[in-house]
């Protein structure tokens, strides 16, 4: 998905934005997704490969963190993988009970499963990209990063420090993760304001 003027990166998204993209989302399983996304932070392609196990118990009951396996994960640049482990948001739990209630997914297969594997990428991204156009903000930039962008960013103006973050998102270099965080106009000009 272009990310227009935006020099290669995706926008960040209000909570409006993505309240909006959420109700044009058809699909229980495509809603999770982004919900995952939107609470945690990571990549899509890691939550659509999810084993059902890694969010629920053996009574379907939402864990106290999602487990991103290493093998899920994009590499760093030293080519190595990382399992996340990322803390279960109050609102994401609620959400992962309903799922459960509705779905009741195979515990030792894969949160969203597709043809004997897991659902792929591209079919999420195509519903995100369905979403955007049915909510008309298909020009914005917005694209599957937006919701790591989104997160990175309100835990850095909420005042989380940046290691935190860091140890949140899974960032082997401060550097990488630096780029994630958006500075508004009015961040600016409240900091000017402070002199």
């Amino acid at each position: 998905m272009p990310k227009v003027n935006r020099m290669g990166q995706a926008a960040f998204l209000t909570d409006a934005d993505y309240l909006k993209i959420k109700s044009h989302l058809i699909s229980s399983h495509h809603k999770l997704i982004f919900d995952i996304a939107w609470w945690t932070g990571e990549r899509l392609g890691a939550v659509v490969q999810l084993p059902a196990n890694a969010v629920f118990d053996a009574k379907g009951k939402p864990l106290d963190y999602i487990t991103f396996p290493a093998r899920t994960r994009k590499a760093s640049p030293d080519g190595k993988r990382q399992t996340r482990q990322v803390p279960i948001h109050p609102n994401l739990r609620e959400i992962l009970r309903e799922y459960w209630n509705a779905h009741k997914p195979n515990l030792s297969g894969f949160l969203f499963p597709s043809n004997n594997t897991h659902l792929q990428f591209q079919t999420a991204d195509d519903a995100l990209r369905r979403a955007l156009v049915k909510a008309g903000l298909e020009a914005n930039g917005i694209s599957t990063h937006s919701f790591r962008r989104t997160l990175i960013t309100k835990l850095s103006r909420r005042g989380i420090a940046t290691a935190t973050i860091r140890k949140i998102t899974g960032h082997q270099d401060m550097k990488s993760l630096q780029r994630y965080i958006e500075v508004s106009d009015d961040q600016i000009k409240e900091a000017i304001a402070t002199l």
